[in-house]
């Protein structure tokens, strides 16, 4: 009957194992605790407002005189790059010998409603970088900006290109408007101004349910029939709630940089045009000429490939160099590419221009 020829025994078979998965997964679950994450220590060596500037220590002898910043994106938590200590790139980073700054921005509320890119870029992005220097006792620091932050890490480089020796761009998105864009094609018809009136501040839950849709198939129904398999043993299935834990805990968004972001990014596309505003000033990717070491994920579906790559034509740097991963967007954090081929050649690629 339509080209299906089910054997009654083998679906048999299929459902009772398949049950058997779930009781399995259910006596998994309830012998958990906790689902830890985020758990290499750190200082905070700043605060202001939500946000905290972290600071970890390199592990071994230092390889660089120059620190690493990290900027992480506003719409996730930064535990991504810390997720446990087999997919961890940030432990990758201190085991290589770097010293380590992150940007934790914390969970905006009410309060923050009107912070706009003005205050997250030239005051909180500047704040953090000015702390690191005088914490490490450098003139310059090295930056390293995901995704949403790699796009605020263009728009400081390029805005202080003196405070800046090296650039790291990671599944940064450059141009807005590729054709294979799917966070383009659905931004486009966001009505940011309706969207800030109605919420105050953009909840980040439904942006994480907008995300979700973009691959309904993969994100949703396959992942949850394979659930019973990542759930049968205590290993795999903390492996699994971790990353669980961390696509669920999206903190919201403040609404005026909401508004900015997706209006002069995504539907103008001004940062690929050198149009794009930061309070009063004119953001120039012309204005990079340090080195710059652009990683994409090959199979990234939120930041294709083109959405990244643009940034060559951008910059003028003479030391430009590309690296591509083969694996989709979180994967370039998590995979075992990342641990075996990202960091050490992120140090490696930064040791040579120390």
């Amino acid at each position: 009957m339509n080209g299906f020829n089910l054997d009654p025994a083998t679906v048999t078979d299929e459902l009772l194992e398949f049950n058997r998965k779930l009781l399995k997964s259910y006596n998994t679950l309830v012998q958990l605790q906790e689902v830890d994450v985020d758990s290499t220590p750190y200082e905070v060596i700043y605060s202001e407002d939500k946000l905290r500037l972290r600071y970890y220590k390199a592990q071994t002898e230092k390889r660089c005189s120059t620190p690493l910043l990290i900027c992480y994106a506003l719409v996730n938590r930064p535990y991504m790059i810390d997720l446990e200590a087999s997919r961890s790139m940030l432990q990758r980073l201190l085991e290589q010998g770097l010293d380590v700054y992150m940007i934790d921005w914390g969970y905006p509320d009410a309060a923050d409603r009107y912070l706009d890119l003005d205050d997250y870029i030239n005051e909180y992005v500047n704040n953090c970088v000015d702390t690191v220097l005088s914490h490490a006792g450098t003139e310059q620091t090295n930056l390293l900006g995901i995704c949403q932050g790699g796009t605020f890490s263009l728009c400081y480089t390029a805005l202080n290109p003196e405070k800046i020796k090296n650039l790291i761009t990671m599944v940064t998105p450059v141009d807005f408007q590729t054709e294979d864009n799917l966070l383009y094609h659905l931004a486009k018809y966001v009505d940011a101004d309706l969207a800030v009136e109605t919420y105050g501040n953009i909840p980040g839950s439904m942006l994480n349910d907008s995300y979700n849709s973009l691959m309904p198939m993969r994100l949703g129904v396959q992942k949850n029939l394979g659930m019973p398999n990542q759930l049968e043993n205590k290993e795999s299935a903390l492996s699994f709630l971790r990353m669980e834990k961390w696509i669920y805990d999206s903190p919201d968004q403040a609404g005026e940089a909401f508004r900015q972001f997706v209006t002069q990014f995504f539907q103008q596309n001004k940062l690929i045009k050198g149009e794009a505003l930061i309070g009063d000033k004119q953001v120039d990717l012309g204005n990079i000429k340090q080195p710059v070491l652009n990683i994409y994920g090959s199979f990234d579906h939120l930041v294709p490939p083109k959405a990244s790559t643009a940034l060559k034509a951008q910059v003028n740097s003479d030391d430009y160099q590309e690296m591509e991963v083969k694996a989709g967007h979180i994967g370039v954090f998590v995979s075992g590419k990342s641990q075996t081929q990202v960091a050490p050649a992120i140090v490696d690629w930064l040791e040579k221009r120390d």
